[in-house]
């Protein structure tokens, strides 16, 4: 896989500390970017690819609208989806304006919007990963490398939604890499529908094998959401992007510029922003750039999930 550019994250790092230079410390970089021409009177509509469950997913994502509107100081409104190209959907139509999407849906979405540009990621997301999980007590144990996942043919084995990069997309990729099809497994692979499903399903022994999100994993096993007896991991793929924000081209660029600061200016070290920081799994957002994604439109493509 592609060695994360280092040199583009640490280049747009400068371009936001030059934005904060500018506008000295009397006032937020936020808002100051937004007092600086924009012409956008809000609402300003977020809206999220479903990982997870609604409840933690609504939750949380309000608790952003409302930092959002403070620091922008415009209405910011989250508007839930149920499914992930129903969120690809909404952004494609003008429904969200900014949108929290994996590294397949963030591409799909980007084609189906000419100018819409990535804007940030989390700290983690250049180097993400996936977990091939599985039931304990099964013959599907710990495998050392990408090829060695070929001994999972012929396992009842599920992917996440059939849209996630890190529940499918990637997985997939790395299945190929060992020789394996969607219909190399007991039946043809099935598809839970979130990280949290997936997990789940394995702990029930509906599936002996499944793959998630390796955030998702870390987080619920912190949080103790299963039992930790019945599940265990069998493999982390190597590194690849992932999720980021999408920004619509309406949205002009001194609220772009607003809304980036903004996202990188949470601070772990104020209680309600560190919430926020902690349901993302992050210690915090970064710049990115549309091109840092190019390989997953690549996979995309390859595997037929992206056609236009």
């Amino acid at each position: 896989m592609r060695i994360p550019n280092s040199v583009r994250i640490v280049a747009g790092l400068f371009a936001v500390a030059l934005l904060a230079t500018a506008c000295g410390s009397d006032e937020s970089e936020a808002q100051l970017a937004a007092d600086s021409g924009s012409s956008f009177a809000g609402p300003l509509t977020i809206g999220a690819i479903p990982d997870q469950d609604a409840e933690i997913l609504v939750r949380n994502y309000d608790k952003l609208a409302v930092y959002l509107a403070n620091e922008l100081g415009i209405e910011v409104e989250f508007k839930p989806v149920t499914q992930y190209d129903a969120a690809v959907t909404a952004f494609k139509v003008g429904d969200l304006d900014l949108a929290w999407f994996g590294g397949l849906t963030g591409v799909q979405a980007r084609l189906e919007v000419d100018g819409a540009e990535a804007l940030a990621q989390r700290n983690i997301d250049p180097e993400f990963t996936s977990v091939f999980i599985a039931s304990t007590g099964t013959e599907f144990g710990p495998v050392d490398d990408v090829a060695a996942l070929s001994s999972l043919e012929g396992s009842r084995f599920t992917f996440g939604s059939e849209s996630s990069t890190s529940g499918r997309l990637m997985p997939q990729y790395f299945l190929g890499e060992a020789g394996l099809e969607v219909d190399s497994f007991d039946g043809e692979a099935g598809f839970s529908g979130s990280h949290d499903k997936t997990i789940a399903l394995v702990e029930a022994g509906t599936y002996e094998v499944g793959v998630l999100n390796s955030q998702v994993w870390e987080a619920r096993t912190a949080d103790g959401s299963f039992d930790q007896s019945k599940v265990e991991v069998i493999f982390e793929t190597p590194t690849y992007y992932d999720y980021h924000w999408v920004v619509r081209p309406e949205i002009d660029s001194g609220l772009q510029q607003a809304i980036l600061a903004a996202l990188v200016g949470l601070d772990a070290s104020n209680p309600d922003e560190a919430e926020i920081l902690s349901f993302f799994g992050a210690e915090s957002f970064i710049p990115t750039e549309s091109s840092n994604y190019d390989e997953i439109e690549e996979i995309g493509r390859e595997i037929g999930k992206i056609t236009e």
